[in-house]
Parts: structure tokens; sequence; C-alpha cells
């Protein structure tokens, strides 16, 4: 693995390299939320949040997004300008395992150019997570604070300096072009990243045993269990909006005099309309059925079908909950019912 040095004084010359190259994208304010939003002009300082409010899921797969333009009574249609090199500058190894994990879906039985476009063209430098927030639970499905899935490169905040593993052909080419601001990394940052990483895994609070989940969650469909957990549940759609690895989308037509664009925009199976029929039938009626399907697509259906658990333990929908419906609880009465 390629390990080189990067000293906190010179983050201001690496950030304006990479935005000189790329299209940049940092963790910004947008009124009360941090979302990951282009490098503005005036941006004064650098702040890398444990995990932003919007997960970054937002630059590949936007929450409204134009796929192509159309004139009424015309025939003749415009799509997107091509995609611009970028780069994703401290996403969290969470946050970049979810993109590894979109990936097999928009990329399954037919290929999203317009997921996996963005994808290409983007380079995605990772930040270690060396304080992990209280709901965090990533060890229980399959990462960690340093874990290396998606990235191209992962930086770990040594105090002075961060350390800067290169991972893949893109993290390289990075590198590269800000090779005049790397030092050589000495065994013992390699020491001390790692005791960090260790001493980071340990403050992990909460867990889960996932084995076996996926197989006892079919047994528990008529269970009074999802009753019970969605009596408080308003329907809002926070956890999947702001869940990394939530994809449900609708298409839409919108006209302005006569002209119109096609356009895709983030649902959620959390909203009563998703599953309404034309017939004005809903196999979904109630949040019941609802909070079911959303436990079940995550910890069942996708590992069906994609062999991972569509989870990588963020914690936001703990977190921003409206009425503190906590995944961690939900799991560990589906585990003690099936028993």
């Amino acid at each position: 693995m390629d390990t080189k040095k990067l000293s906190k004084d010179k983050l201001g010359e690496f950030v304006a390299v990479l935005a000189k190259q790329n299209k940049l994208y940092i963790p910004q304010k947008e009124g009360e939320n941090l979302k990951f939003k282009p490098l503005s002009g005036d941006q004064e300082e650098l702040d890398f949040p444990r995990i932003t409010t919007v997960p970054p899921k937002d630059v590949f797969f936007p929450q409204t997004e134009t796929l192509y333009r159309f004139e009424q009574g015309g025939t003749d249609i415009s799509f997107p300008k091509e995609e611009e090199e970028a780069v994703v500058l401290g996403i969290r190894p969470c946050d970049a395992r979810a993109m590894a994990i979109m990936d097999s879906l928009f990329s399954w039985d037919i290929d999203d150019p317009y997921f996996l476009n963005k994808r290409e063209k983007t380079t995605l430098i990772g930040l270690a997570c060396l304080e992990p927030g209280v709901n965090c639970f990533c060890t229980s499905v399959g990462g960690g604070p340093a874990s290396t899935e998606g990235l191209d490169i992962l930086l770990t905040d040594l105090g002075e300096d961060y350390l800067l593993q290169v991972l893949t052909e893109k993290g390289g080419k990075i590198k590269l072009s800000v090779e005049e601001l790397l030092e050589e990394a000495a065994e013992d940052d390699l020491d001390t990243a790692e005791k960090l990483v260790k001493e980071a895994t340990s403050k992990i609070g909460r867990s889960i045993n996932t084995d076996g989940i996926q197989e006892k969650l079919p047994e528990l469909w008529e269970s009074p269990l999802w009753k019970n957990l969605s009596n408080s549940c308003l329907g809002c759609g926070i956890c999947t909006f702001l869940c990394p690895t939530c994809h449900c989308f609708d298409i839409q037509d919108e006209m302005e005099g006569l002209e119109g664009r096609r356009c895709r925009v983030w649902d959620s199976c959390m909203f009563e309309e998703y599953t309404l029929h034309a017939s004005g039938h809903n196999p979904r009626p109630s949040r019941r059925e609802r909070l079911r399907n959303r436990i079940n697509h995550k910890y069942s259906y996708f590992v069906q079908n994609f062999g991972k658990i569509a989870c990588v333990g963020c914690g936001r929908c703990i977190d921003l909950c409206p009425v503190n419906i906590d995944v961690l609880d939900i799991l560990s009465q589906v585990v003690k019912e099936a028993i």
C-alpha cells in the first residue's frame, strides 16, 4: 500500500490543488443541515464532521435529478451535460461503504448511467472515524472506523498530520497531483494510526449480531412485533431520506410553458402513496406493513439479492428519528422473537 503523510499546515494547498483540477465536494452548511456541496470561492475553513446530516449519496443520486429535457409537440430531447471529474473530500468510511453497496444495485440487471457515470468520474477521499457517535454500529454490519471499502484514499488524523493511504488507481492519480505537498510516512506513523483506529473501534458502544437475521425475518411476517414497533412511527420518511443506502425514487414529468423535463426524485417506502395502485388498492396500507418492509429490505431481501446488508451502521436513522425509533432495538426484538 502506498502511504504518505500530509501536514495539516498544507491542507489548504492540498484542497486548492484538488479544487483546481476537479469539482471538489466538501461538507458544508445548508440551513441547519450539513451536506456535501461543491467548494465555493468564499469557503473560509474546512470542517469535517463525524457524518453529515444528508449522506453523500446526494452527490451521485441527487434528491432531484433531470434525466432529459423536451419541448411540447417536439421530438428532440436533450440530456444533461457530460459529468466532470470530481473529488469528495472527507467522506467517512461508513458512507463510502454505502456507495459500494449502491454500486451493486445501480449496476444490477440494467446499468444506471446517471449514477454510474458520476461514480466512475469521482474519487472518494475518506477520513477515518476516530470519534464514533453514540449510535454508531458499523462494526456489526461489516465496516469499521477505518474501513477502506469504496474508498480511493484514506486519511487518518495523527494530530499534526494526516496519514494518506492510496487504495486505488484513481487515488494514485490524486497522489501524483499533490506529490510536492506530501512527505514519506515513517513506521511510527503507521503504528500510531493503527493504535488510533483500535481505540476508535473500542469506543463503539452499540452492536448487534446479524448472523441469521436474514433467515429469521421471513418467519416473523405475521408477528405482532411489527404492529407494536410501528405504533409510534409518523411515516415521515426521515429514516429513508437520510439513509446512505436507501435508493427508492419516482419519475415525474414537469412542464413550464412549452418546455418540460423528465426528472427522478427521491421516494420512500415509508410513504403511503409509495405502493398505492391506480385501482386504489394498497398492499402496504398501514405503517405496520411499511416498517416491516423497510427492515426486511435492508436485512433480508438485499442480502438475498446481493449478498450484503443494505446498512452501514452510521446511526442516522436513530439519531434523527423524531419519535426515537431505534433500528438496533428492532433487530434485537427480531432475534428474541425468532428464538
